[in-house]
């Protein structure tokens, strides 16, 4: 099926820098290739490593030019050959490796998943990164369930606040660390016994953890182990300084592991039923138009923001 869009803007850069190397260009509208499948971006979502990839600090996609941005929400305007699970006129939100700063993108189809109904474009692009990892670090390696310690590190920000949600859906106990002002915001998603780590050091306070989830890395995953129980797990998913090595973790008797979320349509299937039915909620701190991509950036970069930072396209 043809689209109706004859070219694509994206929001690329030249240089690494500050915000403002980040500006609007058009091209060519993008071929689905076979397996994947032509999204018309309704909103984007702005994530962590945006800021790291943007300013040189994690050069994940090499030297520049190249355009950011993972979590995407919108609707298949055209599809690839051997695609069988979309078809034009379906709203999906998905992970994407790069490229979701744009009005049209290409992606292979596995990496989306319908869209809840009942979730709006802008919720749906601020969830795929923050529950994917979440799943990954909690699900599919921590194991959590019924009876399992919980710490989770960062807890308000854009994945903390979705991992302490996924963890109360599979009844661990949450300990959760964060400003105290985002303590009633924790407490009303589900979080047991938050921290504030500005008022004092949590290693102090908590103990018994089966499972932490470092969202801040530096001295967080070395202070970490010291809340461990023997055995207990400590996962890390950010890029850069995790502070130590797997070969510490093991002397002292712990587990390690590190998480990076990789697209997955499968699992955000799953993580859609959750979110159709509420037993997940994303919150999105701001919305901004997708020419405001800088000031988004800005805002993220002053480290303030609950929950998550959103892209919206225009019609």
């Amino acid at each position: 099926m043809a689209t109706q869009h004859a070219r694509a803007t994206v929001i690329t850069q030249r240089r690494f820098g500050g915000p403002e190397v980040l500006e609007a260009e058009e091209r060519p509208l993008p071929v689905p290739a076979p397996g994947e499948v032509l999204v018309r971006v309704r909103a984007a979502g702005v994530n962590r490593v945006d800021l790291l990839i943007r300013s040189g600090t994690a050069p994940l996609y090499g030297e520049p030019p190249f355009t950011l941005g993972r979590d995407v929400s919108g609707t298949v305007e055209a599809v690839g050959a051997d695609v069988t699970r979309f078809r034009p006129g379906d709203e999906v939100f998905g992970k994407v490796h790069a490229g979701g700063y744009a009005t049209h993108l290409t992606a292979p189809a596995a990496h989306f998943a319908a869209k809840p109904a009942t979730l709006d474009h802008v919720h749906a692009a601020a969830a795929p990164t923050a529950t994917l990892t979440a799943w990954q670090a909690l699900i599919d390696i921590g194991r959590v369930g019924p009876g399992t310690r919980v710490l989770i590190h960062a807890a308000a920000g854009g994945v903390g606040h979705a991992a302490v949600q996924l963890a109360k859906a599979e009844g661990a106990y949450v300990v959760a660390t964060a400003r105290a002002d985002r303590h009633g915001f924790l407490r009303e998603l589900g979080a047991d016994e938050p921290h504030d780590y500005t008022a004092g050091d949590f290693t102090e306070s908590v103990r018994d953890i089966d499972v932490a989830l470092d969202l801040v890395g530096g001295d967080y995953g070395p202070r970490t182990l010291g809340t461990l129980r023997p055995g207990g797990l400590l996962v890390c998913a950010l890029p850069g300084d995790l502070g130590l090595s797997p070969e510490d973790v093991e002397a002292r008797g712990m587990r390690f592991a590190v998480v990076e979320a990789e697209p997955s349509g499968e699992r955000l299937a799953k993580i859609a039923a959750l979110l159709a039915n509420n037993r997940i909620r994303i919150h999105v701190e701001a919305a901004l138009p997708f020419a405001e991509a800088a000031k988004a950036h800005e805002l993220a970069e002053a480290g303030h923001a609950k929950g998550r930072l959103v892209l919206v396209l225009p019609d």
